[in-house]
């Protein structure tokens, strides 16, 4: 079961056109889709997991509930003949905090990137085009990632309020790049309720 990228700062990224989407704080959850077999794997970032979890297993039929019928759809019209596909969505909750959840939340998933096999991960404006429809982070910007844009971001001063910050996503097939941009108060968050450990949650 492929694991998603490991997205770094914007200062590796290259100064291209992007699209920059609303970075929700949450957990990276993998669901695969098996054209024979449907939905049958689950896992966070690293391992697999079922209805069991303590944590996890409410995501799978919030997942099931919410996006399966219409992204098997999407992929059975849009990519013939695919047999396998992976579905990316961040799980989180009101009170979510750099992977620590609330067992009282009303938590949920949200769609942020798909990865059909034999292709990779679909580029942004792909996934936009036929996945745009549904419940995905908010599009924050279209354009150049550039110094103004990041401080922009850095100080929280987009049109929109964030949280965590943004991904930007550029490219496509074997050039396509992501990089996160996250707030100063974000950061400064991290410093207060991680303590000496905050660096660990930068990427």
């Amino acid at each position: 079961m492929k694991e998603y990228w490991s997205i770094p700062h914007s200062a590796k990224a290259p100064r291209e056109y992007c699209y920059a989407f609303f970075k929700h704080d949450g957990s990276n959850l993998r669901f695969e889709w098996h054209r024979k077999r449907g939905w049958k794997k689950f896992g966070t970032r690293h391992q697999l997991f079922d209805e069991s979890h303590p944590i996890f297993g409410k995501a799978i039929e919030l997942f099931m509930n919410k996006y399966s019928e219409q992204i098997e759809k999407t992929l059975r019209d849009n990519f013939r003949g695919v047999e396998e596909a992976l579905a990316f969505c961040e799980f989180e909750g009101p009170n979510s905090f750099a992977g620590i959840h609330d067992p009282e939340d009303t938590q949920d998933v949200i769609l942020f990137d798909v990865n059909v096999h034999k292709k990779g991960i679909l580029d942004p404006k792909t996934f936009l085009k036929l996945f745009g429809h549904l419940h995905i982070p908010e599009l924050v910007y279209e354009g150049n990632l550039n110094e103004p844009f990041i401080q922009a971001v850095r100080e929280n001063k987009l049109d929109i309020k964030l949280n965590e910050g943004v991904v930007c996503k550029g490219g496509s097939g074997h050039n396509l790049w992501m990089a996160k941009i996250k707030t100063w108060e974000y950061l400064e968050k991290l410093k207060t309720r991680k303590g000496e450990d905050w660096t660990k949650f930068w990427e």
